[in-house]
């Protein structure tokens, strides 16, 4: 039996997309939540993903250890900080000013290899999109950023009782696997005792 170059040529395009995985998520309107890698997941596809390789697929919480400790997280996620709540208020964005982690993709490497799956989740969508665009720059060709985040979205319902809670897409609120439990092999665990370092 003959085969066309045609056919030759569409059998291993669908061979070679059949050992990529399969993730679908397409990449968010807003510039900040953007990628140098252009990898993004949702909640419920990055929980499937995790469910079927669980060997092979990894969950980040970039998030910080506080967040991760008092708001909640997913049970398998190991919590690398990308960034660190300092005391200083900014009264412009009326938040803590975040401080980077210097030894982030130290930390991160130290756990997984540069060609491993990672999905890195932080609060809203946008520290993870940092936290991937970082270890880009430090040879991770597999870092997926996991879109909206563990908390989700503001709601914006004008005279809705919810506008402005984050009641919208997220981990949390696509009622996946959630925990306050700290297990000392996934939490952030700084020795000198700081979350924050001076």
């Amino acid at each position: 039996m003959l085969i066309s170059r045609t056919g030759l040529a569409i059998a291993i395009l669908c061979l070679a997309l059949s050992a990529t995985p399969g993730y679908a998520a397409e990449r968010p309107s807003e510039e900040k939540k953007q990628t140098v890698l252009d990898l993004y997941v949702t909640p419920s596809e990055a929980y499937a993903q995790w469910e079927a390789d669980k060997d092979n697929v990894h969950i980040v919480d970039c998030r910080t250890p506080e967040e991760y400790a008092l708001i909640g997280h997913a049970p398998m996620a190991v919590n690398i900080p990308v960034m660190f709540m300092t005391c200083i208020f900014n009264p412009k964005t009326r938040s803590y000013v975040m401080q980077p982690n210097a030894e982030f993709e130290e930390m991160v490497k130290a756990r997984f290899g540069t060609g491993d799956i990672i999905m890195i989740m932080c609060r809203s969508g946008s520290r993870s999109a940092l936290a991937v665009n970082r270890l880009a720059k430090a040879g991770f060709t597999r870092a997926y950023s996991i879109l909206d985040g563990f908390e989700g979205i503001p709601d914006h319902t004008p005279d809705s009782p919810n506008n402005g809670r984050r009641l919208v897409n997220g981990w949390a609120n696509s009622r996946l696997p959630v925990t306050f439990a700290m297990r000392k092999s996934l939490m952030y665990n700084q020795e000198s005792g700081l979350c924050c370092p001076r």
